[in-house]
């Protein structure tokens, strides 16, 4: 059985999507949006966040989607500032989520594991011990690889909302151009990327989890 459909990680998916969603609720709601919460997003539910297809990609490939959380930028005191803030939530809390599941591994005396080793890994006294081990490992990598792709400055991951509170407002209409073009060059470069000379995506996640893991080693 792959990682990809091994039940802890569907687990660790579940959680890292859902406080990723609802980190963008809350961090829109406290700027004074009220959309997330009236749609029913500001909640720690899976159910309220789970895209069906997006969820069956996930089980099927690894690779899958939520339902996005829905801001309206007329809200925002400062719409730009605000939006970037609402969309680092997101990521932000899966840093978080990260660093947790770091910790409690340095405690259990698990060491966390490379790329290649997301659940298998030496195992714990007992089963139960096992799955809390698989959990935490599949957690670490997932919510940081889920962190580095949303951090990706195309259009609709949130690294576009990010960047955008730093374009000049003379360049604002061609940045907002290319943000509607964003989910063509990204879904291109997904299903291109094993054609591809220089692997963007996958070299993207990859050295900023290993740049993060390498943070963590050094403050834990």
């Amino acid at each position: 059985m792959t990682p990809f459909i091994h039940p802890t990680f569907i687990i660790s998916i579940l959680i890292a999507i859902t406080v990723h969603e609802c980190a963008h609720a809350y961090a829109a709601t406290r700027l004074g949006d009220p959309t997330a919460r009236n749609d029913g997003r500001l909640t720690l539910n899976p159910i309220a966040h789970i895209d069906p297809l997006g969820a069956l990609m996930f089980i099927l490939v690894g690779f899958g989607w939520a339902k996005p959380v829905p801001v309206n930028p007329m809200y925002f005191r400062h719409p730009q500032r605000d939006t970037a803030i609402t969309a680092l939530a997101g990521p932000l809390s899966n840093l978080i989520l990260a660093l947790i599941a770091f910790i409690a591994l340095e405690l259990l005396g698990s060491e966390p594991l490379s790329w290649t080793a997301l659940v298998d890994g030496p195992e714990g006294d007992n089963p139960g011990m096992t799955i809390a081990l698989q959990i935490l490992r599949s957690s670490l990598f997932i919510n940081l690889a889920l962190m580095a792709f949303n951090l990706f400055p195309i259009a609709p991951l949130d690294g576009s909302k990010i960047v955008q509170m730093f374009v000049p407002l003379r360049h604002l209409d061609r940045y907002e151009e290319f943000l509607r073009i964003g989910p063509f060059i990204l879904l291109g470069l997904i299903l291109f990327e094993s054609f591809l000379p220089f692997p963007l995506l996958s070299t993207w996640v990859h050295t900023i989890v290993d740049a993060v893991l390498f943070l963590f080693k050094m403050v834990v």
